[in-house]
């Protein structure tokens, strides 16, 4: 035997599989993506649109500091000039009075004058780069050169003052000295030669020594190349707009959509409390994914897949009652509980019953079971015959077909046969609403239906209701072992599975493996589809149900059960655990 049923191993890292697992798990977020995609052509179409009509013209200034001798190597023009100093003053307000009174703006559009200029300066590089943006060609190369010319002459006004002030201060220096020097001069000549002439004869060489000094640094300012820079490329007139243009801006707004959807689907994927894959599956169950069931299984069709006319889910079927049988734990025993996790168990029922039918197309007789003593409806919407077995479970006297019952419990002893088509025929216990579920659950009949997988060649599978709704599946797993658990996977949690594995593990069960699949038609997901409603009638539901069209009047009639009065009632007797929500009928 294959041993199918083993705990999920973490795969070895093969980095393109995770890749493209990954990329697989956030096309789940379509619309997210789509969204992000939208937004961004949007933006593309915006900055399109914005920028249509816009000019940019760029002008060139290179700095240069005062000098007396331009062409000195020990010179460092950047020690002397502060870039970014000069370039704030570029974008000074007072740059703009200047260029504005050239330009002849007036104080309403001094502020649209100075927005549109931007002044940067290239790395390691003393030039300053003037780019003005206007709605016209020749008025964003104007107003670049008429920002230029007023960089320069405010810059040469400030150079200017700042030496004529040096200069003055020199002068106010000197000239008291050289005063003294004048007086100085007249009283040696009339002085007599002696020791007091050569005494101010020195003092009048010490003062001319310092006017000299004066004079020679004045000079020197005076003398200095006070130039402040030099246009290298002026502004002319651009040709066309600055903007990408529609296309490139809608292929750079797509693309950064792409960015933005992508990244929104990967923070909604790392929050997604649901499985992301299969794998996620496999490792919360701790079981192998057995199948997963076409996305065409039509809600409130026919359960039996065989005859359809796609043939895939019967296929997969197939497949998964083929894993089944080379499950060791499953053929030791051959009995298998079906279960959902909660809400609806309308595709684990289709399971059940397809199961059943692939099993009896192997030759094996079949017995299927319907534990679902809550909402029963299998004998209303499968082919169903009149079957001679078991019956063990009729107590003496009991009546078999049509009788009222006192107080016989399911099961009653009443078993249908299931045409499956071409499978051939299995066996079905039908569920009946019971006064007291658990009990009749685990009682000693029940247990002794589901040994019927004790004989040779024979398969029992039991339909339970939802594990984490109701506690029903977990009273048989002790009798059944083999779990499989139908789910669909956007629909729940991993800690839901988790929590399953858990419980049945707990109960003495073992999960076999899972079956997938994808919402029903009108199903919302993470929405449960067994909301309140009218309570389901049906073979066993009650007196009063219509016979199903195309059944045989040889079939069993409905057999109708007491219900307690209201006066009658007794707290605690299990009346109160029957119906705990209804469905519709032909629904789970």
């Amino acid at each position: 035997m294959i041993e199918t049923n083993r705990p999920a191993a973490a795969p070895v890292d093969d980095e393109p599989d995770l890749l493209r697992d990954q990329f697989r798990q956030l096309l789940r977020y379509r619309r997210l993506i789509g969204a992000g995609i939208g937004i961004g052509l949007l933006g593309g179409v915006y900055l399109g649109i914005s920028t249509a009509d816009t000019y940019v013209a760029t002008a060139d200034v290179v700095l240069r500091a005062p000098t007396d001798d331009p062409f000195n190597p020990s010179l460092a023009p950047d020690k002397a000039i502060n870039i970014g100093s000069e370039r704030q003053v570029a974008l000074s307000s007072s740059i703009a009075n200047e260029a504005a009174k050239k330009l002849g703006v007036d104080a309403s559009g001094f502020a649209a004058l100075r927005s549109g200029l931007q002044v940067t300066n290239p790395p390691q590089t003393m030039v300053l780069r003037f780019t003005y943006t206007a709605d016209s060609a020749k008025e964003a190369a104007k107003r670049a050169n008429t920002m230029t010319e007023a960089y320069l002459t405010k810059r040469q006004e400030a150079l200017d003052a700042t030496r004529d002030k040096m200069v003055k201060g020199y002068k106010e220096q000197r000239d008291p000295i050289a005063k003294q020097l004048d007086e100085l001069s007249k009283e040696i000549a009339r002085m007599p030669a002696g020791a007091g002439r050569d005494a101010a004869s020195s003092s009048k060489t010490d003062l001319q020594s310092e006017v000299g000094g004066y004079n020679t640094k004045i000079t020197k300012l005076e003398a200095l190349d006070m130039t402040p820079g030099r246009v290298t490329s002026a502004a002319t007139a651009p040709t066309a707009t600055d903007g990408p243009g529609i296309v490139m801006s809608l292929a750079l707004g797509a693309a950064v959509g792409l960015a933005l959807g992508l990244l929104a689907a990967w923070v909604r994927l790392v929050f997604d409390p649901a499985p992301r894959s299969e794998g996620d599956v496999a490792r919360a169950l701790r079981a192998p994914v057995l199948g997963y069931l076409p996305r065409d299984r039509m809600g409130g069709g026919p359960l039996l897949a065989a005859g359809e006319a796609d043939p895939r889910l019967a296929e997969e079927y197939r497949s998964v009652a083929f894993r089944l049988a080379y499950d060791s734990r499953f053929a030791d025993r051959r009995r298998l509980l079906v279960v959902a996790p909660r809400g609806s168990s309308e595709t684990a029922a289709a399971v059940a019953v397809n199961l059943a039918a692939s099993f009896a197309e192997t030759g094996k007789d079949v017995l299927l079971i319907e534990a679902d003593l809550r909402t029963p409806v299998l004998a209303s919407q499968l082919p169903t015959d009149a079957g001679g077995r078991p019956r063990w479970s009729q107590t003496p006297g009991s009546p078999n077909q049509g009788g009222r019952h006192s107080d016989t419990e399911w099961p009653d002893g009443r078993q249908l046969v299931v045409d499956a088509g071409e499978s051939g025929s299995f066996d079905l216990i039908p569920g009946e609403r019971a006064r007291n579920v658990p009990r009749s659950l685990t009682s000693a009949r029940a247990t002794r239906l589901i040994s019927e997988a004790d004989s040779p060649n024979s398969t029992v599978v039991v339909l339970a209701p939802p594990v984490l709704s109701y506690a029903d599946a977990l009273a048989l797993v002790d009798r059944v072992d083999g779990v499989l658990v139908v789910c669909d996977p956007r629909a729940v949690h991993r800690t839901d599975l988790s929590r399953i594995r858990e419980l049945i593990s707990g109960a003495g069960g073992t999960v076999l493996g899972a079956v997938l699949h994808a919402p029903l038609p009108g199903e919302k997901r993470g929405r449960n589809k067994d909301k309140a409603g009218p309570a389901p009638t049906g073979p066993a539901g009650g007196p009063g149900t219509p016979a199903k069209p195309g059944r045989t009047a040889a079939q069993p009639q409905p057999i109708p059960y007491e219900v307690a009065e209201p006066e009658q009632h007794i707290p605690g007797d299990g009346t109160d655990t029957v119906a705990l929500r209804t469905v519709r009928m032909g629904r789970r």
